[in-house]
């Protein structure tokens, strides 16, 4: 009995030497297969063991800026933060240091003002029974300077949540250009609009990281290797826009909007040899830092309608090009029969009697055009094919999103004459920009463009830059003379002998054309009849001898008095700003490029302009500089302004008596004050009296008057 139980022992021992001896063997077998190949069951194993034990962190790349063409800045990341208070003591904290809140009377009282709550609210935070509280609304995303401010209380308890967030320093400024961004939860700040989507690759950079080999509670482990990948920053984008002439344009846009009531307002400003786009602007508008928009599209591309008279102009330079237009020539103006139909002149079918071409031109005369037309001077097909060389019918290409291609197509008798005086076709104002340069640069029609370059700050290397780009000669220089002599006399012919005359500004040689259309009725068919149903445009140039600015604007809903009004406003400033009635500037004095002065000291600063004959307008009493204007690079003139703001926050306002319009803009511009005017010349009168402390909600106003002359 013994044995036979010897013998079953020894059985089990067998078999659990056996097993264990084949585990084992599996054992060394997969030991073997893990450290000869990559992956097993899909898995890559080196990886997923560093994986376990490397801590990557990413080091993220900074969002490009947007500036306008002399280097002020439209759109840039910065810095924000959010006030935190510690409420209960930590452990190990030291009496003689405390980490939390120690008197909350006290704190709430100190930081009320700065972040605009109220000490109640405040204190109704500061009393939860919680760890950490957040002070908002007020406290959060307050800028790097209330931060300081708060700093220098030295308050236990308070601490800040850095994040980073888009920011536009002009608010409701070039909006439907600049569009916006958004920061998502990640961190990452994403374009959604405007030129802030249009160049969201370029803008965004490149993330770097840094990688470690860590413990179990993550921290790096002693002499184990590290990787580094540095970020690229964001491309800086550049744009053509002239910081003061846009603002012209917002000033005459949001005036009419205010005063006339209209649906909507656009007005774009050009130059008229490079094509580059000075101002663009809708009304209504919107504020990027808070994005209250009513609309998402942007009027200078994605607004397509008919334009009424101001195509009068093409068509009479494609009977030019054809060689059959004369404007000695009569015509019976008031109504045209076009088969069934009629064609009335604007003040009612009356029109003038017999008149000339060119007569009718300047009283924009619908019968003149149909008139051609009907005579054959001009057939549907050479017409539409003049439109589309002028580059009406399709997209200027623009690096703007959403961009229409208006609509040229016109078949029958009656069509065709509508198209000549602009109804039932489509444009937009950017391609009436286009079409216009082909007048002011000679016969040759040129591209539109609105961005100036594009910067890596990484190299500073100018990798893109915006230039005049000839699509080719479409009219002949003869076509040019006579087509600016008739836009002249729109504006400064006879009276009673032009339509457009009280467009007409004293000392500036502006010439163009009017424009009135009827707004389509899309629910019963043919137009809208109210009064104000209409789209009322003016697209001009100036100066007349050699044009330098091309200007097209359009209201929607209003009398023509907003138009006339804008045109008026925009033109004087404009004329004013660039000195295009002034001499030239004295060649005797020394232009001087402006270096950085950003954190430089501020009397350093102030003797090295004082030494180049710059007067430096230094703002508050601190001793570093935090903000310039000019920017760096731009030229500036002996004796011309320099304007310094300090690292104080009690700016106070300087005497601008006797600054010219461009200085007050600047002194505007850096900081960030809202402001109107009236007159020309220089500061008389100022709404904000020298040394007082500067209360950014309060609009500058002053009054200009030109210098008597002894």
């Amino acid at each position: 009995m013994k044995k036979k139980d010897n013998t079953k022992r020894i059985k089990i021992n067998l078999l659990v030497l056996i097993f264990s001896s084949f585990l084992l063997l599996l054992i060394i077998i997969q030991g073997a297969r893990i450290s000869l190949v990559d992956e097993i069951d899909g898995t890559n194993i080196k990886k997923f063991a560093m994986g376990r034990n490397i801590k990557e962190t990413t080091l993220t790349a900074n969002r490009g800026s947007i500036l306008d063409v002399n280097g002020n800045v439209l759109a840039e990341t910065v810095f924000s933060y959010t006030v935190t208070a510690y409420l209960k003591e930590k452990p190990g904290e030291k009496e003689s240091n405390p980490k939390h809140v120690i008197d909350k009377q006290k704190t709430a009282e100190q930081l009320s003002p700065i972040i605009n709550m109220s000490v109640e609210d405040i204190l109704k935070l500061l009393n939860k029974d919680v760890t950490q509280v957040e002070l908002g609304p007020g406290g959060r995303g307050i800028t790097e300077l209330v931060k300081e401010q708060i700093e220098a209380l030295k308050l236990p308890g308070i601490d800040f949540i850095q994040t980073r967030k888009r920011f536009y320093p002009n608010g409701d400024f070039l909006p439907y250009v600049i569009g916006y961004a958004k920061s998502n939860d990640d961190g990452s700040i994403v374009g959604e609009m405007g030129i802030e989507s249009y160049y969201n690759d370029k803008l965004s950079g490149v993330d770097g990281y840094y990688k470690y080999v860590k413990d179990k509670d993550g921290i790096r482990i002693p002499n184990t290797p590290s990787d580094t990948k540095e970020p690229l920053d964001g491309y800086d984008i550049y744009l053509t826009i002239d910081n003061n002439i846009q603002f012209f344009a917002e000033q005459a846009s949001k005036e009419a909007y205010s005063t006339y009531n209209p649906e909507w307002v656009s007005i774009t400003v050009a130059n008229a040899k490079t094509g580059a786009i000075l101002a663009t602007t809708t009304t209504p508008g919107f504020d990027p830092n808070t994005r209250n928009m009513t609309s998402y599209l942007n009027s200078l591309v994605s607004y397509a309608f008919e334009p009424g008279s101001t195509m009068k102009t093409y068509t009479y330079m494609a009977a030019m090009e054809k060689g059959v237009y004369n404007g000695s020539d009569t015509f019976q103006s008031g109504s045209i029969e076009i088969g069934k139909d009629v064609v009335r002149d604007w003040n009612g079918g009356k029109g003038w009697g017999v008149i000339t071409y060119d007569v009718g031109y300047a009283q924009s005369a619908n019968t003149a055009v149909s008139t051609m037309m009907k005579n054959s001077l001009l057939t549907g097909d050479e017409l539409k094919s003049f439109l589309l060389r002028l580059g009406f019918g399709e997209k200027t290409g623009i690096t703007l999103s959403n961009e229409l291609s208006g609509k040229v197509a016109f078949k029958y008798p009656i069509e065709i004459a509508n198209a000549s005086f602009g109804q039932g076709i489509t444009t937009t104002p950017i391609q009436h920009i286009k079409a216009l340069t082909s007048i002011s640069n000679g016969g040759v029609l040129l591209n539109p463009y609105i961005i100036s370059k594009i910067v890596d700050p990484n190299t500073n290397k100018v990798i893109y830059e915006g230039s005049k780009s000839e699509v080719g000669r479409v009219i002949s220089i003869e076509t040019v003379n006579k087509m600016k002599q008739l836009m002249y006399n729109v504006v400064h012919g006879e009276q009673g002998q032009t339509a457009g005359g009280q467009y007409n500004v004293e000392g500036i040689s502006l010439i163009g054309k009017t424009g009135t259309a009827q707004i389509a009725d899309l629910k019963n068919g043919g137009y809208l009849t109210g009064v104000n149903d209409y789209i009322r445009s003016f697209e001009g140039m100036f100066p007349y001898e050699d044009p330098e600015i091309i200007i097209y604007v359009a209201i929607k809903g209003t009398s023509a008095n907003a138009t006339i009004s804008v045109v008026k406003s925009l033109t004087t400033n404009i004329s004013k700003y660039l000195k295009l009635s002034e001499e030239k500037i004295n060649t005797d004095m020394v232009s001087y490029e402006m270096p950085s002065f950003i954190n430089k000291n501020t009397n350093d600063a102030k003797k090295e302009l004082e030494s180049k004959l710059i007067t430096p307008i230094i703002l508050g009493n601190g001793d570093k500089i935090i903000k310039q204007y000019p920017n760096p690079n731009i030229n500036v003139m002996s004796y011309e302004k320099v304007f310094l703001l300090t690292n104080d926050y009690n700016v106070k306002m300087p005497d601008i008596t006797g600054y010219s319009l461009k200085e007050v803009i600047s002194l505007s511009n850096i900081l960030n004050l809202k402001y109107k005017f009236n007159g020309n010349g220089f500061v008389t009168q100022s709404s904000i009296a020298p040394e007082s402390e500067i209360n950014k909600e309060t609009v500058l106003e002053f009054t200009l008057e030109e210098k008597k002359s002894n």
